[in-house]
């Protein structure tokens, strides 16, 4: 990659925080300790007693730890997987699992392309694996809508956060952005060695399907092209994972498809569709909260540059991989059934209790209801898909 591409203010304002920023960061964060406190409470959801006491010994923990992190890969390690998911895992998890990742070379970076369900854990258990694993961690691309304030910038900074700007409107400067991104990312796997996470499409999955988006592969692949890289070879370097992250229960599934549902009617009427103010934030706190049951991560294996020549193989080779690798669960199996009313997977939800799950979600409208089933239900049809079953 030419030199003037290179030049480390150039990504300064996209990248994550290094050196003196970071250190900034820190001061800044050290001298408003209530809004860690309140964020240390929120993703806490023990019992009252053992609340108490987490909360007290995480806040206690998280002084010292402060001043002790340096880069964003300390942050993650001391702080993000020791403390935080920590955590999530024993307050709102029952089981995490994770696989596949043994495949993948120690010392190597990769481009995790993964679906998108939750604004955070999905690339935050990501690093939790690999940390467990002994793999490279991970920067994540994440949108500026979530930049919210100079505290939630600067705790997805000192966490190793990319940021997109999404707020452009010019198409020139959206291209250029655009380019500058791509440039980033390959200084990353190629000068950095650092791994890197990005969704598949822009914004979260809110229908259940896992869907990847070709502007993603263009996108990555602008760097290499203004080099004379041909699309094969910048397979071959890139090193493309996927990944395939599935939540037993989605603590966002009632408000996703809502709006998926507004989004719907607006497209159909206006074709345009306006998010509500701080919608991300107050799903990204349910997401880290609230119960999501069992989790799984399962990390497939690298894309072959031999196979695939265009965005559009590349696309078809991520979705398989990430539909066939989606693990489903019984509240995956059972919707299915519900709504096309069969019982095909009965044996896959036999333990379950499916009068509870259903009536969880009497009091929702019914276009509603029928959207959270559906949402619920869209795995199993891409699962069915890919196998040439009928779904």
């Amino acid at each position: 990659m030419r030199e003037d591409h290179m030049r480390k203010d150039d990504f300064r304002d996209i990248g994550p925080y290094e050196g003196q920023d970071f250190e900034d960061a820190i001061s800044r964060l050290q001298q408003y300790p209530q809004l860690l406190n309140n964020f240390t409470d929120i993703i806490s959801r023990h019992n009252r007693v053992v609340n108490k006491w987490k909360s007290f010994h995480s806040k206690r923990l998280l002084k010292v730890l402060l001043s002790q992190v340096h880069n964003y890969l300390e942050f993650q390690e001391l702080i993000t997987c020791d403390v935080f998911l920590d955590m999530i895992e024993s307050s709102s998890i029952d089981d995490f699992t994770f696989d596949g990742i043994e495949q993948l070379g120690s010392d190597e970076p990769h481009i995790y392309i993964s679906n998108h369900r939750d604004i955070v854990l999905d690339t935050a258990l990501l690093d939790l694996a690999l940390y467990r694993s002994d793999r490279k961690r991970c920067e994540m691309v994440i949108g500026d809508n979530l930049l919210v304030n100079q505290f939630t910038t600067d705790l997805f900074k000192v966490n190793g956060a990319i940021t997109v700007k999404r707020s452009l409107s010019n198409t020139s400067d959206l291209r250029e952005e655009t380019l500058r991104l791509s440039r980033y990312m390959r200084h990353c796997i190629e000068e950095k060695k650092v791994s890197l996470w990005i969704a598949q499409k822009s914004g979260r999955s809110k229908d259940g399907i896992d869907n990847t988006s070709s502007a993603i592969l263009k996108m990555l692949y602008l760097a290499y092209r203004e080099d004379g890289i041909s699309f094969q070879d910048f397979i071959r370097r890139a090193s493309i994972v996927p990944v395939a992250i599935s939540y037993q229960h989605d603590p966002c599934d009632v408000t996703k498809s809502e709006a998926q549902i507004r989004k719907l009617k607006a497209e159909g009427v206006y074709n345009v569709y306006v998010k509500k103010k701080y919608a991300d934030i107050l799903d990204l706190v349910r997401g880290l909260r609230l119960n999501k049951g069992n989790v799984h991560i399962q990390v497939g294996k690298p894309l072959s540059g031999d196979d695939i020549a265009d965005p559009k193989a590349a696309v078809r080779e991520i979705d398989r991989q990430i539909h066939t690798n989606y693990r489903l669960w019984d509240t995956n199996y059972f919707s299915y059934d519900y709504i096309n009313r069969t019982k095909m997977f009965a044996d896959k939800y036999a333990d379950m209790n499916t009068k509870s799950f259903v009536k969880h979600y009497k009091h929702l409208k019914p276009e509603v209801r029928d959207m959270v089933f559906q949402g619920y239900a869209n795995p199993v049809v891409s699962m069915l898909r890919e196998k040439g079953d009928e779904a």
